[in-house]
């Protein structure tokens, strides 16, 4: 099973990822989380990563799929991966597509995490970020200690200043722009799409994602 999470940022796409990855058993698999990897492990496709990073340029899009072709290839992605922030353009969704296939793999679902504008500004203005593994929280002031285990809570909060309101709406607006288009284009290409209502709890929403995926998952 293979799965994508769109959405807005602020919909709580990394939040729920964990939850589905968790109950069926897969990975989740983020960007940014392995592209760190692979720097830090100093494979080639890391040192190519590096080398742009270093030169303050965006990671070219090949770099990031050959990465995650190796990552999806590995023996823990055999039973399948919930993939967050794989795909933000057309031609992300496009190399992703072509990936896929050349693993002799399909992907199972879109699912859309769909959240109104106001409600987005509301959360991401009240969010800070631990400063250690950029995990969010909400409701927490900047400067607390983060508690996160994955690091013996050793981060700090922060707020990023991409998280005060107007930056907010901007950052929505570029959204619509750029990542809005790849659910026209999944649309286009047969995939299945399926939107889900985040607005709620943690639970209410992890069962609406599960309830689209069918019963059987």
């Amino acid at each position: 099973m293979l799965i994508v999470l769109l959405g807005p940022p602020g919909a709580g796409k990394g939040t729920q990822g964990e939850r589905l990855a968790a109950r069926l058993g897969v990975p989740k698999i983020a960007t940014g989380d392995v592209l760190r990897a692979a720097v830090r492990e100093g494979t080639p496709l890391g040192l190519e990563a590096k080398a742009a990073m270093d030169r303050g340029d965006l990671v070219p899009d090949e770099v990031i799929m050959g990465i995650m072709k190796e990552t999806l290839n590995s023996p823990d992605a055999a039973k399948g991966a919930i993939l967050d922030g794989v795909v933000r353009t057309i031609p992300q969704a496009e190399g992703l597509t072509e990936m896929i296939q050349s693993l002799g793999r399909e992907l199972d679902a879109v699912l859309l995490f769909d959240v109104e504008t106001e409600e987005l500004v509301r959360r991401l203005s009240g969010r800070t970020t631990c400063d250690s593994c950029q995990r969010p929280f909400f409701g927490r002031e900047p400067g607390q200690p983060c508690g996160c285990t994955e690091h013996n809570g050793v981060g700090t909060l922060t707020r990023r200043r991409d998280d005060e309101p107007e930056a907010v709406r901007k950052r929505l607006e570029v959204y619509k722009a750029q990542t809005a288009p790849v659910i026209d284009w999944y649309r286009r290409n047969g995939a299945r799409i399926v939107a889900i209502n985040a607005v709620g709890t943690l639970d209410e929403v992890e069962a609406r994602a599960l309830a689209g995926l069918g019963p059987s998952r």
